[in-house]
Order: structure tokens, then C-alpha cells, then sequence
């Protein structure tokens, strides 16, 4: 496929004459695809050098080929889940600092909306598609240098209502990114979360400590186990593959662009604030979390995936500042002028009967602090400024999402 491609790029321009039976060799598949590389050829023969160049090639996605015009520029980054929170926000630094991007996700949890403002971009491509689409996803990983997966299930409402989509969602998507990358030897970095340290109680948490999930019949702790198998799996393709991958576990990123849809606590706090309407803490709110910008982590991905010291390795990002939940609520009525009351509301009528929640969420930093020089650049107090502005000059910024 590749080979038909560099053939058939060479003719587009010029550089040396594509016999037909070598690039049809080349690009043998299914009968569109032979549709699809004849019209080529055409096109190549008549001299049509600029119809050649829009032809994109991947395997039985409308979607992708024909909306996305590669032509022979080298994509270096493919982001699964891309149009995502975080992925968007990767998306952007990324092409800042001037290189190609393709994003593939199938806004289950993303939205168009937060690539809407790259989509005319030149060096910015996308596809509306599953990562389990086998075909596409190979192509795409052919084009790629470096992988970004951060596809996956996210936020606690959505774990609980749909375990089954949780746990197939990461396990699938994992494995089939780890193993057509694996064919191309692809650096990939994984993102996975601080849930995999479950009921830990050795605080801060450390990337070498134990990670004690609780029982299998709380389909709360389904999230965190499946990211551990995603991380087990990632690490088990280098040592017995030589496949450069990176593991981080995210805690708690915040920033513009989240939603509170599937339990973000922060985008839900702010909204209900902006709207003078009771803040919902649940539980005693005495539970603690420590929030990270959406700004540091992705520049740490970055980071991290250009250090030849992190393949192999796990690393926590995050902010090491800890806050109760109860004291969140507070800052957010302040920062946002609201009148808001707090309400407490039992874990048993937010989501199911014996839900377990994680009492303290610390990370350890001192690892990725001495590999990149990791540093948070603000305070929570400055999270919530930055993400209140944002939501009020929205459209409708206390619109339930």
C-alpha cells in the first residue's frame, strides 16, 4: 500500500514514470480501492497533477479519503480521541509548534466543536470514525510517526450507566493501536489515568506503588482496572517487542472545553454557579482531589514523548495541590460571584447503591519533575478564573450539556 503510494505520488509530480501493472500490483483490495486507484492512474496520465493530490488514501472510510487533502506532506502525530478535552488541546500545541496532525474520533464523549477552529487548517486532518476501524486505523498509523492514544470511556457517570462500553471501549482500542504500531515500530503514549490507584492508601501515589482496585461487583472500579490492563499491555509490547511506548496517568485535568456531562466535577460546579443554581457535592464533599491544567499536561506529553528516557517508563501528571471538595465548591462561588447554595447529595442517589469513591488523590511527581523538568503553572484559584471566563463567553454557558 505504501509502496503504491510513494509510486503513484512520483508520477503526480513528475519525478519518474509509475507502471501501471506495479502500482495496480501494489493496491490490490477490495473492489473500491481498485476503483479508486485506477481513477488515479487516470487522472495521472492525463496530467492532472492537483486531482491526483486530493485523493487520500485509506481503506473503506468515506469519511476520511476524500475530505482530507494529505498529498505528500509527512504527518508526523496521529491523536486518537482528538477531538476531545484534551486531545483538542494537544491538537493545538502540537500544530503551534509546526507539525502535521491527524485526529481520528467518533465524538462518543468529543465534540466538533473543539476542532471546529482546525478544520481549514493545512496541516490539520481528521476522520469521524471509531479507532476500532481496523482498515483506517492502519492507514493512519502508516502516516503517522508518534501516537498519541487517549481514546477511551471517560468520567464517572458514564462508567457507571455503561460498564460494558467502559471496559471494550479501552481494552479494544488499546490493543488494536498497540498492535498495527507494533507492525511499524510507531512510538505510541498512552494515556491513563489516576483511577488505576483505586483504594491506595500511600499518599502521595507513586507510579511504582501497588494499585489496589476494589471488587469486580462495584462497576465503579471497572474504569481504573481497564486503564491498568491498558498500561500492562503497553509496557509488556516493550519489553517483548521493542515497541517504544510511554504510559501517563492524568489526574484530574481541567481547563477550557471540558464537559460536565459525564461527571466532570468542575465544568458541573461552574455551571450550576453561573446560574445561581444549587452546587451538588456529593457525598460529605470532605474528598479530596488535586486538579492540573489542561495546558501542563499536554506540553508534558509532549515532552515525554520526545525523551528517549520515558519509553518504558509510567509517569503521573497532574498538580500536586490538594483541595476538598467541599473547599472546590467555596472557590467556585467566589470566583464566579454566585449566590449559589451547596448542596450535599449521597453517593447512593447520584449514581448507585454502595458507590466507592477515592478518598485522597495525590500524585507523586518527583519522576516526571526530574526526567522534563515538570512544573504546574497555576493555582487552582487561576484554573477556575481561566475556565469561568471561557464558559461565560460561550454561547449559552449555563445550558445544561
Amino acid at each position: 500500500m505504501m509502496q503504491a503510494r510513494r509510486i503513484l505520488n512520483y508520477s503526480a509530480f513528475g519525478l519518474c514514470s509509475a507502471p501501471y501493472q506495479a502500482a495496480r500490483n501494489a493496491c490490490r483490495g477490495t473492489a473500491a480501492k481498485r476503483r479508486r486507484t485506477l481513477k488515479l492512474l487516470e487522472a495521472i496520465v492525463r496530467g492532472t497533477a492537483e486531482f491526483a493530490r486530493s485523493i487520500v488514501w485509506a481503506r473503506d472510510s468515506s469519511n476520511w479519503h476524500e475530505e482530507n487533502n494529505l498529498g505528500d506532506m509527512e504527518v508526523r502525530y496521529l491523536i486518537t480521541g482528538g477531538a476531545g478535552f484534551i486531545g483538542s488541546h494537544l491538537a493545538e500545541e502540537l500544530l503551534r509548534r509546526g507539525n502535521q496532525v491527524i485526529v481520528i474520533d467518533d465524538l462518543s464523549t468529543g465534540s466538533i466543536e473543539n476542532i471546529n477552529h482546525l478544520r481549514n487548517r493545512a496541516d490539520f486532518h481528521y476522520a469521524i470514525d471509531t479507532a476500532m476501524n481496523r482498515p483506517l486505523l492502519a492507514e493512519l498509523v502508516d502516516e503517522s510517526e508518534v501516537i498519541f492514544h487517549l481514546a477511551a470511556a471517560v468520567g464517572v457517570r458514564l462508567v457507571v450507566d455503561s460498564p460494558v462500553r467502559t471496559i471494550e471501549t479501552n481494552l479494544k482500542t488499546t490493543e488494536l493501536v498497540l498492535e498495527l504500531a507494533a507492525k511499524k515500530r510507531k512510538k505510541v503514549l498512552i494515556t491513563s489515568s489516576s483511577e488505576v490507584y483505586g483504594k491506595g492508601r500511600e499518599i502521595p501515589f507513586s507510579e511504582e506503588g501497588d494499585l489496589v482496585i476494589g471488587p469486580p461487583h462495584k462497576g465503579r472500579w471497572s474504569y481504573g482496572c481497564s486503564k491498568a490492563l491498558d498500561e500492562f499491555l503497553a509496557l509488556a509490547y516493550w519489553r517483548e517487542r521493542r515497541l517504544p511506548t510511554i504510559v501517563v496517568r492524568l489526574f484530574n485535568t481541567i481547563g477550557p472545553r471540558q464537559t460536565g456531562q459525564y461527571g466532570m466535577v468542575v465544568p458541573t460546579f461552574i455551571r450550576q454557579a453561573l446560574a445561581d443554581q444549587p452546587i451538588t457535592v456529593f457525598g460529605d464533599g470532605q474528598q479530596s482531589r488535586c486538579f492540573g491544567w489542561v495546558g501542563d499536561t499536554v506540553t508534558a506529553m509532549i515532552a515525554l514523548s520526545e525523551h528517549p528516557g520515558a519509553v518504558g517508563k509510567v509517569f503521573n501528571i497532574g498538580n500536586d495541590e490538594e483541595i476538598t471538595i467541599n473547599e472546590l465548591a467555596k472557590k467556585v462561588i467566589e470566583v464566579t460571584e454566585s449566590h449559589s447554595p451547596i448542596k450535599h447529595v449521597p453517593y447512593n442517589e447520584a449514581y448507585e447503591f454502595g458507590f466507592e469513591d477515592m478518598y485522597r488523590r495525590v500524585p507523586d511527581l518527583q519522576r516526571v519533575r526530574q526526567l522534563i523538568g515538570y512544573k504546574p503553572t497555576k493555582t487552582v484559584d487561576e484554573m477556575l478564573r481561566s475556565i469561568s471566563a471561557w464558559m461565560q463567553n460561550r454561547v449559552c454557558p449555563i445550558c445544561p450539556e
